[in-house]
């Protein structure tokens, strides 16, 4: 059974999951997209998964079978699992509690494919939609605190299996990063009346020199302290606090974005990515602060020494000169 625990100087939760060290790993870089190798998340092998949570599906097929496009399942190895305890326990400096928690994959593909970048304009939205549902089903649940949606492609961002999916991690805490972003929110909205994200993007419109694209609603650009080369940002015009309220025909724009903004990223570099949805706080009072958006962090440079001693890190390639090559190459 997984833990959470406490470090009692940084006010940071990590998570213990010893389970997880039984994972399969099939995650191969040298893999060519164009090959098929049947894993547990190819379709015809429903069996080799947890009983799906949702599947969007072709005809009458039967759940748990074949004719799906889209496939939501329980973590076959979840970070924290559905438990009946969760109190907090307090042994001297020391702060735990038992590993609560939903962990679910969203396959993306029911064939072999490695890369999101990959799928189809209607494949990306389906599986945007299914992000949406699922947070629908589990944001009324008073045990969570926080939903966190994430991709790890290709075995430098952290897949164990290179068929393209993402995960949703429902957690009875805020997380010391999520927390963070949210209280530097809180408090520039306490002291200006505004919006931190609406007015940066207020800024990026208006210098456009880290635009890499723009729609009627949204907006994909490198972020001034880019953490990584290549690093996009998908941020919405309007401002909203919640992916999960977003209308069916800014759903449609967002998947035709983040598809351009993904084959843009393969058209520079071959590399493994992290991708997070951020969506706002489930149970604070000013929630309305928040400003939902996707982060797109392409693993082109490791995080070494300096950065996990620092919480800084090195990027080798402004965002500036990032944007215009994004921006230059054709689809």
């Amino acid at each position: 059974m997984s833990e959470l625990r406490k470090d009692p100087v940084v006010d940071r939760w990590v998570i213990i999951a010893n389970e997880r060290s039984k994972r399969p790993n099939a995650t191969a870089p040298t893999i060519k997209s164009n090959l098929e190798e049947p894993c547990p998340f190819c379709a015809g092998h429903e069996a080799e998964t947890p009983p799906e949570v949702l599947a969007y599906r072709d005809g009458s097929t039967r759940a748990d079978s074949p004719g799906w496009r889209v496939r939501v399942v329980p973590n076959k190895f979840p970070a924290l699992a559905s438990v009946r305890d969760i109190r907090l326990r307090a042994d001297s400096p020391y702060h735990a509690m038992a590993g609560l928690g939903a962990h679910e994959v969203i396959i993306e593909s029911p064939t072999h494919c490695l890369s999101m970048s990959e799928l189809s304009e209607r494949q990306v939205e389906d599986v945007l939609r299914a992000y949406q549902e699922r947070v629908i089903a589990l944001h009324d649940d008073p045990r969570w605190q926080s939903i966190i949606i994430y991709k790890n492609e290709g075995s430098a961002a952290g897949a164990t299996l290179a068929h393209v999916h993402s995960q949703l991690l429902a957690l009875p805490i805020v997380p010391s990063e999520v927390a963070q972003e949210w209280h530097a929110l809180v408090a520039h909205h306490d002291a200006t009346g505004r919006c931190l994200y609406c007015e940066i993007l207020d800024h990026e419109r208006t210098d456009r020199r880290r635009i890499v694209i723009e729609s009627a609603a949204f907006v994909g650009f490198c972020p001034f302290a880019s953490r990584f080369p290549l690093e996009i940002w998908v941020m919405a015009k309007k401002h909203s606090p919640f992916f999960h309220t977003i209308a069916k025909d800014e759903l449609r724009q967002l998947a035709l974005m983040l598809r351009q903004c993904l084959r843009r990223l393969a058209g520079i570099v071959d590399a493994s990515l992290n991708f997070i949805l951020h969506s706002g706080p489930l149970k604070e009072a000013k929630r309305e602060h928040y400003h939902w958006h996707l982060e797109i962090l392409p693993r082109i440079t490791k995080i070494a020494g300096f950065e996990l001693a620092s919480g800084c890190y090195i990027n080798t390639e402004a965002p500036e000169i990032a944007a215009r090559q994004l921006r230059e190459v054709s689809l």
